[in-house]
């Protein structure tokens, strides 16, 4: 068990040690080591060679893919924090208060089947109809969607709007890490924050 983690710890700190990376020639030559979200220190990452023969096209389907991970994780890291401070809302799922069911990951196995599935019902509906990319918009934007408009709605010029995009770049990856070490922790000893402890 310490190896794997180890190894994870490892492999996660690996992903943000300044190193000479480089990239595939056929990722240059598209033009992707200038995109959005390309930073110092590690530059045009991309470890996995996945946009090697990528066109345009794949590229803003993976930066689709990254955006929703990052604001699904954004809110999960809240969730995390809300849960594990005691708040819950009130009433149930059916025969099952929502005060009884735990914090963190042991509430997927307290939440009965039905709530899951109202969850999962509720996720496909919101990929399906609720969020529909307005076409020739850049990844994430869902300004144009009737349902639930989701984008930079605050930004009034171009450069303000690419700066909100970097930043919600930059904050999507921090919560996913962010998410991940939380699951860790609450693996390796229950309690997924680091608090200050003068004993220890």
């Amino acid at each position: 068990m310490k190896l794997a983690i180890a190894t994870l710890l490892a492999g996660s700190a690996a992903a943000f040690s300044p190193s000479a990376m480089k990239a595939s020639s056929s990722a240059l030559k598209m033009g992707y080591e200038t995109e959005l979200g390309v930073q110092e220190p590690l530059g045009f990452y991309d470890p996995l060679n996945l946009l090697a023969d990528a066109d345009q096209a794949k590229f803003e389907q993976f930066r689709a893919a990254e955006l929703k991970h990052g604001r699904v994780c954004q809110l999960a890291f809240l969730g995390y924090l809300t849960t594990w401070s005691g708040i819950r809302l009130p009433g149930s799922l059916g025969d099952v208060p929502f005060a009884d069911i735990p914090a963190g990951h042991p509430a997927v196995f307290k939440v009965p089947t039905a709530g899951l599935l109202q969850i999962l019902i509720f996720c496909g509906f919101l990929e399906i109809y609720g969020f529909k990319q307005a076409e020739g918009s850049f990844p994430g934007d869902f300004t144009a969607t009737t349902l639930f408009p989701v984008g930079y709605l605050g930004a009034s010029t171009e450069e303000a709007q690419y700066k909100l995009r970097a930043q919600e770049l930059n904050q999507g990856r921090a919560a996913q890490m962010g998410v991940l070490a939380l699951l860790f922790h609450e693996q390796i000893n229950g309690k997924p924050f680091i608090f200050f402890d003068p004993h220890f």
